[in-house]
């Protein structure tokens, strides 16, 4: 027994040695010898069968949780936060510049308030040609007029075919104002032709704009009226008073108005006067225009011919001071002449001065 015990001791220590020299693959036990032990081939499949596992279970969300993948994603997820960093930086940067751009619109925003306050609402005709553009008033104010007495008559021809347009503006001292005024072209030749009635010619100025092309051409007026009833006529080439007018309507688009039909179009009373155009394809123009204020009560009305709607257009500005007002513009030909009517605001002014012309005052105490 004491030998076989020995003989056993010996055959361990020697198995060990081999196993810690040689590896597990210079060892194999004889299962006949160790009936019912584990071989050192089903530990080493065991071992195989762990690292596989613990390669498989190593695998979290798609990253290798490995020692060195490990360091490389970190790296990675290091440079991601920086380029991260650097971009809410520039976020930032990005907004403070914004929150300035919006107290610099902010603040001309009110200068611009303030502006309007003080001034007044802006025309059309003063958004396309500036503070400075020479209106109505001023021809007025830097004419001299022409007084046509009641039944007389009196003309200004115009040689140069420079003049393309001219300006034709009438006014009384607050009586009623009826008048004729024709385009004379050639001998027996008259291309244009209005009938113009005003109930106050002071309040509610008369302006025209005639286009005159291949000259030579002729303005006449004649004062229809009673010998008590002169006018005052002011005449002249027109630079940039029909222009404006011309602008103001382009913001608004054209109606046609078929022959025989009518358009209506009423303003609010901060609109102190309005710009007509009345065009056609080429074909005659005849129309008839009326200033309302209150039913069938006719402040101002104009009858119109014009030979050819294309080539001689019909410009005018109408005053509307007060509340009420409506402009009606009548196609007095047959059906087989339409034409194109534009009506738009010209001139504004502010709600208090409105109503003050029409003796209503609103927000005061009396």
């Amino acid at each position: 027994m004491k030998l076989s015990a020995a003989l056993l001791s010996l055959f361990a220590l020697e198995s060990a040695n081999g196993f810690m020299f040689q590896g597990p693959k210079s060892l194999s036990f004889n299962p006949q010898q160790t009936k019912g032990a584990v071989t050192l081939n089903d530990t080493n499949d065991y071992l195989g069968r762990l690292k596989t596992t613990e390669q498989k279970t190593a695998v979290v969300n798609g990253y290798q949780t490995n020692t060195p993948n490990t360091s490389q994603t970190e790296k990675e997820l290091e440079q991601r936060l920086s380029k991260l960093a650097q971009t809410e930086r520039a976020l930032e940067q990005r907004l403070s510049k914004l929150s300035q751009t919006e107290r610099a619109l902010e603040q001309r925003l009110a200068s611009v308030d303030r502006t309007a306050r003080s001034v007044g609402p802006m025309s059309n005709a003063q958004v396309a040609f500036g503070q400075n553009m020479k209106s109505i008033e001023n021809i007025w104010e830097t004419s001299t007029p022409t007084t046509v007495q009641g039944g007389s008559l009196r003309t200004w021809s115009y040689a140069n075919p420079a003049v393309n347009r001219v300006y034709v503006l009438l006014k009384t001292d607050g009586r009623p104002l009826d008048a004729d005024v024709e385009l004379w072209q050639g001998p027996d030749n008259t291309p244009n032709k209005m009938k113009v009635y005003v109930e106050d010619g002071a309040k509610r100025t008369f302006s025209a704009f005639i286009d005159t092309p291949r000259s030579p051409n002729t303005i006449c007026i004649k004062n229809t009226g009673h010998l008590e009833f002169p006018l005052y006529a002011c005449v002249g080439p027109d630079k940039e008073a029909g222009d404006a007018c011309l602008a103001a309507t382009r913001v608004v688009k054209p109606e046609v108005i078929q022959g025989g039909a009518l358009r209506t179009y009423p303003f609010e009373p901060e609109v102190d006067s309005v710009a007509v155009l009345i065009k056609t394809d080429g074909r005659p123009l005849n129309a008839r225009i009326e200033l309302l204020q209150g039913p069938n009560n006719n402040k101002q009305v104009l009858e119109l011919y014009t030979e050819d709607g294309l080539d001689r257009p019909f410009m005018a500005v109408v005053q509307t001071p007060g509340s009420g007002n409506v402009v009606r513009v009548v196609n007095t030909a047959p059906v087989e002449f339409p034409m194109y009517a534009t009506v738009a605001a010209y001139e504004m002014v502010s709600a208090e001065e409105a109503y003050a012309t029409d003796g209503v005052q609103i927000g005061r105490e009396w």
